[in-house]
């Protein structure tokens, strides 16, 4: 094993430049005659719009144009369009009513865009786009969706017949009822999973201009993959062919599943490029943000689980409004249905399960992936319904898992919903952090809060995940003249290591110095395909590929070095990057090799294409304690232990850090993050930090976090199951179990996300009003 190859816990080599402040990101980047956007944004959720005065506005200083939706639909310029579609229980396709890039007609939800201002420096930009003057016909809002598939609701979108965009059901509906029937016992939730905002370090940004050598249009953004953006500009946009279009994606500062989607903003930059043949650039400020980024999760949620006298799961039934916001936005439809289904009932044998899902449009912002995209949401259901369930037969929540897992034996299992699992022991994994957690001691533990005034609980939560995104990604190896060699790859980093796994990747399977490998991704001119960067695909994708790339090269590598030293290939050893005919000392590097490659001008150049056989299944288990401050309210964590299977692990510390990351995330849904719009109005009340709640690093603790590699796939080239969203999908409920699991001791009733101090104390004093009665 080389000191920076697979498995070494290397540091990150793009770290450097970002904590030097010589990151480069979109903002960054300016041309010659560089000119700036803002955007005129509706005041409104729901209103026709009946005329747009822009006169003052084009006539103000430094302003160069003036755009309306109306220009874009004269000039034939598509909407946004939602790619991923699901079908109604019936066969019929679902409702998704055009996205406009400007709202030409009426506005949809606050903050939607009307129109563009394009100026030569941003504060001219804002200034005149504070000119621009709307006539609107404001119209009642639905912000609730349940309110909004009430029969006599307000229909968000004129010419529909109502506010659903689908009614989706999968599973043996008439079987799941046989079952429940039959059970020994029925336990029921009811749950809301909040609307969260993802909130990324870097506000959404474009930068677009023309290249006067090759007429391209070149589109420089923050996004998750530079070829999926392209194809849908091209393809539904601009119904041009997809080379007219370059798209760049320098540094990322985060994207978490909300930077993947071509969004208005991005249209209209273009659009305005083209039309008037020079550079022009939008970088939203938080307010935008926070208004107009894809929101993620906003469920609500109705689950029955069957249990048979014994505690063993017989059926799980799930009833779910997911409200999609304003328009079906590109994988919006997908989320709440076939992206959670096939992970419905997670690491449990349950038999059969159905599952019933409506996609309704409300007059907020549209909703999207957001970290785990769909997988969260299901686990976070049954795993807060197994400790329901717990209570409700007088077993431990633990017990009750262990009697339901999956068997390692099992395995491959196909669960309830078709989805076949290759490997995995979730007993085990439970077992281990239950062991690292100390469940034995946690009685002690609470007696030790509770001498300090201070409610103690503890709860767990078992996960699976499935890898998703495209399931091909090609890599191709370029050797330099300066001895390197460049990885050129389809993903796109946002802030997960990239250019350090990749690069340890190819060094230990070429067997050269790490120094001496570059990583190149995020540019449709450098690197021809390519399935970006999304559901915890791109070490197990691209690393994959890497691998039959590299042995590719060994394999060239050999015939020339065997020629060389005058031996048969098969007498040859490849190992730690130097070339050695069997029983001698006779030998070459990888490195000479190449350079003679290189001189001969047939360089060992190798592109190699992975096509992913089935998903991997990244599994494992989280135990979190909290402490409750009863006079308060206020919940702090205390302990938190994970035990992942993820897999062949690249790089330990890229890979902690994602864990971190993730679980930071949850705990942030879980305490405190919410995007609140207001019930009439349908403003958003939490347009900005002031009002948007966000884990800081006081609300963090020392995760004691557990890598497992004894269980690796065989799915992917390099035994690596992925684990960019894990943390997410089993901290939610972890956390949540935790805290209800303090209530309850206190005689209070189980409380959802977030459990917000006022949340947490209100419950608390219920309880102690309902004792006092």
């Amino acid at each position: 094993m080389l000191k920076f190859g697979i498995g070494q816990a290397v540091r990150r080599v793009e770290d450097r430049r970002f904590l030097t402040g010589h990151g480069r990101y979109t903002d960054d980047i300016s041309f010659e005659g560089q000119l700036h956007v803002a955007f005129v944004r509706s005041p409104h959720a729901a209103a026709r719009i009946l005329a747009v005065d822009t006169a003052d506005a084009a006539a103000a200083e430094g302003v160069v144009a003036v755009f309306t939706g109306a220009d874009l639909d004269a000039d034939g310029v598509g909407g946004v369009p939602a790619v991923a579609r699901v079908k109604n229980a019936d066969g019929s396709g679902m409702q998704a009513p055009k996205r406009p890039a400007l709202a030409a007609d009426a506005v949809h939800f606050a903050g939607e865009a009307v129109a563009m201002v394009v100026a030569t420096d941003p504060v001219a930009a804002r200034d005149a786009a504070e000119l621009v003057v709307v006539d609107y016909d404001e119209r009642p809002a639905v912000v609730d969706p349940l309110k909004a598939v009430e029969e006599d609701a307000v229909v968000v979108h004129d010419g529909t017949p109502s506010n659903l965009c689908f009614d989706w059901r999968q599973g043996k509906a008439a079987e799941v009822e046989t079952a429940m029937a039959a059970a020994h016992q029925v336990v029921e939730i009811d749950i809301v999973n909040n609307r969260v905002s993802a909130n990324p370090l870097e506000p959404r940004a474009v930068n677009a201009t023309i290249d006067a050598e090759t007429g391209q249009t070149v589109v420089y953004t923050n996004g998750q993959g530079v070829h999926g953006l392209r194809g849908i500009l091209a393809d539904a946009v601009f119904k041009v062919p997809a080379d007219e279009f370059r798209v760049v994606m320098p540094d990322v500062g985060g994207g978490f599943g909300m930077k993947i989607f071509l969004y208005p903003e991005h249209v209209a930059v273009i659009y305005a490029a083209r039309k008037l043949r020079r550079p022009v650039k939008w970088t939203g400020d938080r307010s935008e943000s926070l208004l107009t980024d894809a929101h993620g999760r906003d469920l609500r949620t109705h689950a029955r689980l069957g249990l048979d006298a014994d505690g063993r799961f017989t059926a799980f039934e799930v009833s779910t409004v997911a409200n999609l916001g304003a328009y079906a936005s590109q994988f919006g439809a997908m989320i709440p249905t076939s992206a959670a289904a096939g992970l419905a009932t997670t690491v449990y044998a349950i038999p059969v399960a159905a599952l019933h899902v409506k996609g309704v449009f409300t007059n907020t912002a549209p909703v999207d992936a957001y970290r785990g995209a769909g997988r969260p949401e299901a686990n976070y259901l049954i795993e807060r319904l197994i400790d329901t369930a717990a209570r409700a037969t007088g077993r431990s929540p633990a017990e009750l898992r262990r009697i339901n897992y999956i068997p390692a034996t099992a395995m491959p299992y196909t669960n309830a919903m078709g989805t076949t699992y290759d490997c995995g022991d979730f007993a085990l994994m439970q077992s281990r952090a239950l062991e690292a957690a100390d469940m034995a001691g946690f009685a002690e533990r609470r007696r030790q809060s509770a001498a300090k005034g201070r409610l103690r609980g503890i709860g767990m939560a078992s996960y699976i995940e499935w890898t998703q995104g495209n399931p091909k990604e090609e890599v191709r190896i370029r050797f330099e003249a300066d001895g390197s060699a460049t990885v050129l790859v389809g993903t796109q980093s946002n802030g997960q290591g990239h250019e350090t796994s990749f690069a340890q990747v190819a060094a230990e399977l070429l067997g050269m110095p790490f120094e001496k490998v570059q990583v190149v991704m995020g540019d449709t001119a450098r690197v021809k395909t390519g399935g970006g960067t999304g559901g915890s695909r791109s070490l197990q994708m691209a690393g994959s590929a890497i691998r039959l790339a590299s042995e590719a090269v060994v394999e060239r590598a050999r015939s020339i070095a065997a020629e060389k030293l005058e031996a048969a290939a098969e007498d040859l050893v490849f190992e730690d990057g130097r070339f050695t005919v069997a029983g001698t000392d006779l030998g070459m590097d990888m490195e000479a090799v190449a350079q003679i490659a290189l001189d001969a001008g047939a360089p060992l150049d190798k592109s190699r294409t992975f096509d992913r056989p089935a998903p991997t299944f990244p599994n494992g288990c989280h135990v979190a304690e909290v402490e409750i401050d009863p006079e308060t309210g206020r919940v702090e964590p205390v302990r938190y232990v994970v035990a992942d299977d993820f897999g062949k692990v690249v790089n330990p510390m890229i890979v902690m850090g994602q864990v971190q990351g993730g679980v930071a995330q949850g705990l942030g849904q879980a305490l405190m993050e919410h995007a609140v719009y207001d019930d009439d109005s349908g403003q958003l009340l939490t347009g900005s930090f002031m009002d948007y709640g966000m884990p800081r690093a006081e609300d963090m603790i020392f995760l004691d976090i557990r890598l497992y590699e004894d269980l690796p796939t065989a799915s992917s080239g390099l035994g690596s199951k992925g684990c960019g969203e894990a943390g997410t999908i089993g901290a939610c409920p972890a956390i949540m179990n935790a805290i209800n699991d303090a209530l309850i001791a206190e005689g209070a009733g189980e409380i959802d996300m977030p459990a917000t101090p006022a949340r947490v104390w209100a419950a608390l004093g219920a309880a102690r009003s309902t004792a006092a009665a």
